[in-house]
């Protein structure tokens, strides 16, 4: 007669027996997935949106239709809301867009009626439209002021080279000097110029002296630099000194950068007989604060 007990019979070598602790271990409940496991182990289906959406936009709010949003499917707008991707809400159930709201009144009222923003916040605008990818509006607002005079400028100044370089050689120099001083401004000379050759009263002035023909050996004896910090030109364009000189100013003060400057003569330098360099010569002053 078998006699069978409540404890079950332990053979083979005690270091291989498993411990009422690590039985329980094994036969655990396993743990409630986090969000994490559950969105790899169940996909997240289609969102499904209202005909009308509300819509929180960095704490601003606002409501318009599914279809403006969706109006111009190759937008960002309309990926967002396309059901493909899913879309966070806040408490009271408006969809979530974690940017700032202040022009997105402006996009909606393009999406809705084709209406641009006044002059004054084009320029804003157009940063949220190419946020928001939506090419229609882009073309339009790139053919209003202030955007399309940017582009005649930003078209004249592609004919400086290292532009871009000589203005931050401006900051540096100016900070640099500022900080040694402990003052609260520095000033430095800027040279600007449109023409190599020099211009002196021995020149018929109805001539560009860029198109006098000269031997190489001759222009070589016209090459210097004028004992300046930086030095802009020279370029061929109707543009003259004072418009790129109203280009520096704005992009030092597009920086935020305080900039004054006065013309404090010309470069003296004696080149070759009666020539002389004659390029103006201007002092910036940059305050620091």
């Amino acid at each position: 007669m078998v006699v069978v007990t409540g404890q079950s019979k332990v053979s083979g070598n005690p270091d291989d027996a498993m411990s009422s602790s690590d039985a329980e271990d094994d036969f655990q409940e396993p743990a409630t997935p986090t969000a994490t496991q559950a969105g790899q182990a169940l996909p997240l289906l289609p969102q499904q949106f209202p005909e009308v959406v509300p819509l929180n936009v960095g704490g601003m709010y606002f409501t318009t239709r599914l279809s403006t949003l969706r109006r111009y499917e190759d937008t960002m707008l309309a990926a967002m809301f396309s059901g493909r991707h899913y879309i966070p809400t806040d408490a009271e159930g408006r969809y979530f867009i974690d940017r700032d709201g202040t022009y997105f009144g402006d996009i909606l009222n393009f999406l809705r009626s084709g209406d641009l923003p006044p002059r004054e916040r084009v320029r804003s605008v157009y940063k949220e439209a190419q946020y928001y990818s939506i090419g229609p509006l882009l073309d339009n607002l790139e053919d209003l002021q202030p955007l399309k005079g940017e582009k005649v400028r930003q078209a004249f100044l592609g004919l400086m080279p290292y532009y871009k370089d000589h203005l931050e050689r401006i900051i540096e120099i100016a900070k640099l000097r500022a900080m040694q001083r402990k003052a609260r401004f520095a000033k430095l000379k800027v040279c600007v110029f449109k023409e190599e050759m020099p211009i002196t009263p021995y020149e018929c002035p109805h001539f560009n002296s860029l198109r006098f023909e000269r031997s190489e050996s001759e222009t070589k004896l016209f090459e210097h630099h004028c004992e300046v910090d930086v030095s802009f030109g020279p370029w061929e364009a109707v543009a003259d000194v004072y418009d790129l000189l109203h280009c520096i100013v704005t992009d030092l003060s597009d920086r935020g950068i305080t900039v004054d400057h006065q013309c404090i003569g010309v470069c003296d330098k004696h080149l070759i007989n009666h020539y002389y360099c004659k390029r103006p010569i201007y002092e910036f002053k940059i305050t620091w604060w």
